[in-house]
């Protein structure tokens, strides 16, 4: 089954993993994504382990599309130039890097025009022949 994986930056700048689509508790914590993720798949690993075999049908063959907010898209993703992918998909580059500091609230809009700029960029990279 795949269900969704949310990833948010909090208010005290740890990231979290949920899934809101299942009734099993699986949570990960962590400084970066990336700890978050470490701990979201230990946590999975301790779910499965608890129940010896036993899985409920909803974790059985489970697999997780990960929803990013736009903190921790640019977090996991440490590499990408916040203000070089602002320019090039047209947004202020210091209003970018407040919205991912997660410290100015960011519009439904904004947030497509963001998403669908980094696919863009992910298709042109996808596109390179070497």
């Amino acid at each position: 089954m795949k269900t969704t994986a949310l990833i948010e930056k909090g208010k005290d700048g740890s990231y979290t993993i949920f899934t809101p689509d299942i009734k099993s508790t699986i949570i990960g914590m962590g400084d970066s994504v990336e700890m978050a993720k470490d701990d979201f798949a230990n946590s999975l690993k301790e779910l499965t382990e608890m129940f010896d075999g036993d899985l409920p049908g909803e974790l059985k063959g489970l697999t997780f599309v990960y929803k990013y907010d736009v903190a921790s898209v640019f977090n996991y993703f440490n590499w990408i130039n916040i203000s070089k992918v602002a320019r090039k998909i047209g947004i202020n580059p210091s209003l970018l890097r407040h919205y991912c500091g997660g410290d100015t609230y960011i519009s439904e809009k904004q947030a497509a025009k963001i998403e669908s700029g980094l696919h863009k960029l992910g298709a042109e990279l996808s596109a390179i022949v070497l």
